[in-house]
């Protein structure tokens, strides 16, 4: 049997939201191993003279932690 476990993390980007999201992946996986998806809880941006500078997400990221096999 499979064990899947979920952890939020919180991740930016000056690109994009896509960016930013992807940046939580990459930094999880540098301590977490088998990632099974990625789910966008949140986003927000920080504006400075009406222009969006910084893209955030809040993400849940699923890992499988007991492999089948």
């Amino acid at each position: 049997m499979s064990i899947v476990k979920v952890i939020e993390v919180i991740a930016t980007s000056t690109k994009s939201f896509d960016d930013a999201t992807q940046n939580a992946v990459k930094e999880a996986s540098k301590s977490v191993k088998n990632i099974i998806s990625v789910y966008v809880k949140d986003m927000s941006g920080k504006v400075e003279n009406n222009s969006i500078v910084s893209y955030g997400v809040t993400a849940k990221i699923s890992f499988k932690i007991n492999k089948e096999g």
